[in-house]
């Protein structure tokens, strides 16, 4: 496959443009140093990449090669990977992160990246405690250092973002922003502390979009509030064309927003035409992914997982086990969740000890004795320590009190220690079951 000389100017971007910054914020969250890792080796890095450029990413940035040898040398592999997936996949554009600085940026085109995302602080915070700028001379460097690039780097994908631009007054943003808008491909809006609102968002992203109506806007949510998913989605709302994400949301601090959490919510909210181009039945494949780098499971709080499929109520399975759309009101089969589970423990009501009893260990009971082992399980169940799971509590009482017996006997090396897990067939609620 022939790749042209400046493969963005043959790029029509679509209504959204996720940038995924896994690989470059991601590597900041602090889990990876609860398991004494601290960054991702270069197979994990080359994986990542693949199952993000699989999924329809077009648009991953990474640090740039001045943090270290290390992520400069692991720049290559990734190229490479990258490369690999052109025939399959079509371009994907990698984009380093830099700071307005000339070092920075000669570093990351010498590596042959595609394009820079640059920033700056502009926030009062910024400018007197950090690098002690003036705007006007964070205007003019900028400015200096775009036109430079413009004229010897035409076909570079330039992103300027003032950093901390939620705590920038307004005024301020657009003396920065009114030098550099002629000379880039994006204009940045970056919640680098996490302050933002929904409503401060879609008047910010409105009052940009409006000043700026020849720049795409890119925004940059963090979650120090718990809005970053609310406010990327009021950004996209508002106009903003690019969003940046992690898969998992992970990221410095609480991290910013999650990739799958984000089209999953435009899914639902019926905004099809931003999903164009991504394989969303991969996401929570890739949200497991990843998980399984960062040694833990796939969080409780991401809306692509397993967790919104599962049951412990009695209330709740008994009607699951009905219809399930009674308690699970998202089609996540179209995201990649292919199972339910139902957790059999304390809560569970009879429904659940009749249907785990007579269609799972085939005993021959009718709903008058299940309603009575209920009772007996329940007195006992928190009784037990973890030693013993709910089930074999269960299946203690149906034997030894009740003196049950099975309709068909099941080999032991057949039967689940514990039954849990339903296929979703073709129909999103009709549940059949699964038997390892």
């Amino acid at each position: 496959m022939v790749i042209p000389e400046n493969p963005f100017a043959h790029y029509t971007p679509r209504p959204l443009e996720i940038v995924d910054t896994t690989l470059r914020e991601g590597q900041q969250t602090s889990l990876l140093h609860d398991y004494g890792k601290y960054f991702f080796p270069p197979e994990d890095k080359q994986e990542i990449l693949q199952a993000l450029i699989l999924y329809g990413v077009k648009f991953v940035e990474l640090f740039a090669p001045v943090v270290s040898p290390r992520e400069a040398e692991d720049f290559e592999v990734l190229k490479a990977a990258r490369d690999a997936l052109i025939p399959q996949r079509g371009y994907t554009f990698l984009l380093a992160h830099v700071r307005a600085h000339p070092a920075d940026v000669e570093a990351a085109i010498q590596a042959g990246f595609d394009g820079l995302n640059m920033y700056m602080g502009t926030s009062p915070q910024s400018r007197t405690y950090n690098h002690g700028k003036a705007l006007d001379e964070i205007a003019r460097r900028a400015r200096s250092l775009l036109e430079d690039l413009r004229r010897n780097h035409p076909h570079l994908i330039l992103r300027f973002s003032g950093e901390d631009a939620f705590r920038t007054p307004l005024d301020d943003l657009y003396r920065v922003y009114d030098e550099v808008a002629p000379l880039v491909d994006r204009l940045g809006m970056p919640d680098t502390v996490g302050v933002a609102t929904p409503s401060q968002v879609s008047e910010r992203v409105g009052a940009l979009h409006a000043r700026y109506p020849r720049t795409a806007l890119e925004t940059h949510f963090h979650n120090d509030r718990g809005f970053a998913l609310l406010n990327a989605l009021r950004a996209v709302q508002a106009g903003a064309q690019y969003v940046n994400t992690t898969v998992l949301g992970i990221g410095e601090r609480s991290g910013i927003t999650s990739l799958t959490a984000l089209l999953f919510n435009l899914f639902v909210d019926g905004c099809y035409d931003h999903l164009e181009g991504y394989h969303l039945r991969a996401s929570y494949p890739l949200n497991v992914l990843l998980a399984d780098k960062l040694k833990t499971l796939v969080p409780f709080q991401e809306p692509v997982s397993l967790t919104n499929r599962t049951h412990t109520a009695g209330v709740h399975q008994g009607a699951v086990l009905r219809h399930a759309s009674v308690y699970e009101a998202h089609p996540l089969e179209l995201f990649g969740v292919s199972e339910r589970d139902t957790l059999l423990g304390p809560l569970s009501g009879w429904n659940m000890i009749h249907y785990f009893l007579r269609e799972i260990h085939y005993f021959d009971l009718d709903e008058a004795t299940a309603r009575r082992i209920t009772r007996r399980f329940k007195a006992v169940v928190y009784e037990q320590t973890a030693e013993h799971s709910p089930a074999e509590v269960l299946l203690r009482l149906a034997e030894e009190e009740f003196n049950l017996r099975r309709r068909v006997e099941t080999p032991p090396s057949q039967a689940p220690a514990i039954i849990q897990h339903w296929q979703v067939d073709a129909h999103p609620h009709t549940p059949s079951i699964t038997v390892p």
